[in-house]
């Protein structure tokens, strides 16, 4: 069993294998569990009169708006994740991609301003506890891997006039784009208006405040670049 499951992920990661310590007992556990996250996956597309696509659903996965969502083939929403396509544009997830548990999935948090959109591109992992909203417009790129608790907040409270409360100033809105090919480390938050280019590296407990150009090493409060990616590439060479 362990031999087959192995040849078949090599399909899709050549370098794949697995921990010695791992037996058949687990992997029928995993197994056991992975079905019946499938089987609910199911029932929930049946449920909508939609083609089932392989989505595999935690327990408790909660979703409003459905009609404006648009989930690809291979999707994994773990345990709690709770997703809102309430907005303007569409909550988009790409194939193979997996969203962690107890994860805020939320195009906009007010019914009087409806939020944009949020797009997330295929083969991605999101990291448990992740709170993404896009009031501004959320993108993530294809292939990026991201740790657990990341904060994208597109959407910036005014505060100049301070003879009004600053919840009456209204907000503005730019949009956070992420680009392909990134890891994100832990608990980073990244606010309105950035650009985080392709093949970037954050380290974990960044806080994002200003656009980064593509193949950066980023960190810090706030963050900055600490170095690029291509120097380290061409010593490998």
């Amino acid at each position: 069993m362990k031999r087959i499951i192995e040849a078949y992920i090599r399909r899709k990661n050549p370098n794949f294998k697995f921990d010695e310590k791992v037996t058949n007992y687990l992997l029928w556990l995993l197994f056991r569990d992975k079905f019946f996250s499938l089987i609910r996956g199911v029932f929930f597309y049946l449920k909508r009169i939609q083609k089932p696509k392989g989505l595999i659903l935690g327990r408790r996965v909660k979703f409003f708006y459905t009609k404006n969502m648009q989930i690809g083939s291979m999707v994994k929403i773990d345990e709690g994740a709770f997703l809102s396509a309430l907005g303007t544009g569409r909550l988009i997830i790409g194939n193979n991609t997996s969203v962690g548990a107890y994860s805020r999935l939320e195009i906009s948090m007010t019914f009087n301003d409806l939020g944009k959109h949020i797009h997330i591109g295929d083969h991605v992992g999101i990291g448990q506890f992740a709170c993404l909203g896009g009031a501004g417009g959320l993108t993530i790129g294809d292939n990026c891997i991201i740790g657990p608790y990341l904060s994208c907040h597109p959407e910036n409270h005014n505060f100049g006039d301070d003879s009004t409360l600053i919840k009456n100033q209204g907000v503005s809105r730019k949009g956070i784009k992420i680009g392909q090919n990134c890891w994100i480390g832990a608990k980073v938050t990244i606010l309105d208006g950035v650009t985080v280019g392709d093949n970037c590296v954050i380290a974990a407990g960044a806080v994002v405040t200003k656009d980064m150009p593509a193949n950066s090493v980023i960190g810090g409060v706030p963050a900055k670049v600490i170095k690029s990616r291509l120097n380290h590439l061409k010593q490998a060479v």
